[in-house]
């Protein structure tokens, strides 16, 4: 495939607008951006913060080449029966609901469409996203590096078996929110033990921002990293038997296999 073409977006929420942005700042013009919405109100907004269109779903997707879509997994088929007789041809249709499988995508669709699985998420807003990305049963190489390429300027891109979609939905999808929750929790501690709200936030944040920056370009082992920080007989040492006592380590574990499991009951439906 030589390039997206026109990019039909079904579903412009947090997620979908948070896509629809990206392809903007990387260069896609916005005549080549298509928005769907089925909430007025929304559409609107998004029209006048873009200057894209917001057709109809059927409309986006018969003028559409490649069909990006966004909408809660609860959504997907319905949305797929109402656009399904308007899809071209040879159309490419990429999927970023959390737990639906290509073959359901498929099944809705006329034979032979090829589908892309796709799971991102929100640091596309800065440019920082995590996607994966894996091919139904008529998707080429081809479509895979086109999304891959889509994708890349918003972020990196890893290319798996559909099998381990289920796992990086729990691990990069809903991975952000286990950072917030930890900032924020890091955040009120600091306030408990007696720093203003914005000072803590403050240390906390580009504290963050830094360990993540060691992790991305040092490629050590976090084990190593949080030993160079933890001294015998020091402050984060008594930390880290806290945080062990407190089981935090099986806790995270347990919490992103029920976050996997979650993603497997959303693609039964």
């Amino acid at each position: 495939m030589t390039g997206p073409g026109v990019i039909a977006l079904l579903g412009v929420g947090k997620l979908g607008e948070a896509l629809l942005s990206g392809l903007i700042r990387a260069g896609q013009p916005a005549d080549t951006l298509l928005g769907a919405e089925k909430h007025p109100a929304r559409a609107a907004e998004i029209r006048e913060r873009y200057g894209v269109a917001t057709p109809h779903p059927v409309e986006a997707v018969a003028q559409a080449d490649t069909v990006l879509i966004a909408v809660k997994p609860q959504d997907m088929r319905a949305l797929l029966a109402e656009v399904a007789g308007a899809l071209r041809p040879g159309t490419l249709v990429v999927s970023l609901a959390a737990g639906i499988p290509t073959a359901l995508v498929e099944q809705e669709l006329a034979e032979g469409t090829p589908v892309v699985r796709v799971m991102t998420n929100t640091p596309v807003f800065v440019d920082e996203a995590m996607s994966a990305v894996s091919a139904g049963s008529h998707a080429t190489t081809g479509h895979l590096e086109l999304v891959e390429e889509l994708l890349r300027h918003v972020g990196q891109v890893v290319r798996v078996p559909e099998a381990q979609q289920d796992a990086v939905t729990a691990l990069s999808g809903s991975g952000p929110a286990y950072f917030f929750f930890l900032v924020e929790a890091m955040i009120d501690a600091g306030i408990l033990l007696g720093l203003p709200r914005a000072v803590a936030a403050q240390l906390i944040v580009q504290t963050a921002v830094g360990s993540a920056k060691m992790l991305a370009e040092s490629g050590e082992h976090p084990v190593l990293l949080r030993e160079a920080v933890t001294s015998p007989g020091g402050t984060t040492i008594a930390a880290i038997r806290t945080l062990e006592d407190h089981a935090v380590r099986s806790a995270m574990i347990a919490a992103i296999e029920a976050a996997r499991d979650r993603s497997r009951e959303l693609a039964g439906g």
